[in-house]
């Protein structure tokens, strides 16, 4: 009975280990609703203080306010019509998402670097390639 009770135990911990980490990765959720919305001033609330935005390589490390205008120019001449996320995970830094954009007749690589800082989440860096 023991053994059985601690085998119940263990699988309980490891199930809810996976639930904290599927909840961890859940930020993407309302990033990824923005992205497909073209909403830059929502998205930008995701922005840390200081970022690095990479577009179609062009590199600027910038700030809150400039990333937001960077991306209301970016969703000006590109209208997004989808977005969808195509894998999620974590790293010891990190967290991150890769995912595709079908905006402006063109599809872009999207890859978003997500750091916590005090239990809230902030877009570190945010990369769109075209593919």
């Amino acid at each position: 009975m023991r053994k059985l009770l601690c085998i119940l135990m263990a699988a309980l911990l490891a199930s809810s280990a996976s639930m904290a980490q599927n909840k961890d990765l859940d930020v993407f959720i309302p990033i990824g609703k923005y992205l497909q919305a073209g909403d830059y001033v929502k998205l930008s609330a995701w922005f840390a203080d200081n970022m690095e935005l990479d577009l179609l390589g062009s590199v600027n490390n910038c700030s809150r306010n400039q990333a937001r205008l960077i991306m209301k120019n970016f969703f000006e001449t590109y209208t997004p019509k989808q977005f969808t996320i195509l894998h999620k995970g974590n790293n010891s830094l990190a967290r991150y998402a890769v995912g595709t954009l079908d905006a402006g007749g063109e599809k872009f690589r999207i890859i978003i670097h997500v750091k916590s800082i005090n239990n809230k989440s902030y877009i570190q860096q945010l990369r769109i390639e075209r593919e």
